[in-house]
């Protein structure tokens, strides 16, 4: 099960999300081989392309450490519209017998604040 977190950013400003990953133990978990994917929408069923806007994400080396960064641009954040969004982040690897494997790691709703100077 996914971990739940609140987001808030401001329109026309740079992103960054800084991940710290643990498994099952509470060990830091190994994201060698994994792929990190995750995408913040205006609503679950949106498929309008001005209301999906996905992350860049990034393995930070080394991956035996476990960190992740998700990240917007500001061009990216000042094309958001204003108000709620929801987001996900997944992560994916294929294991010894050719199967992709994919994990919700987080999951929750991001504000988006609007920009007065542009």
């Amino acid at each position: 099960m996914s971990t739940y977190e609140d987001l808030e950013f401001d329109q026309g400003a740079d992103v960054a999300v800084a991940l710290e990953t643990v498994d099952t133990s509470g060990a830091v978990k190994d994201l060698t081989n994994h792929t990190i994917t995750a995408k913040m929408k205006r609503t679950y069923k949106s498929t309008d392309a001005s209301d999906i806007q996905a992350f860049n994400c990034v393995v930070v080396p080394p991956p035996t450490a476990g960190d992740i960064t998700l990240s917007l641009t500001n061009a990216e954040t000042g094309a958001l519209r204003a108000g709620r969004w929801v987001y996900d982040v997944e992560m994916s690897f294929v294991d010894s017998a050719d199967n992709t494997i994919r994990e919700r790691i987080l999951q929750g709703q991001i504000t988006v604040n609007p920009q007065v100077t542009d």
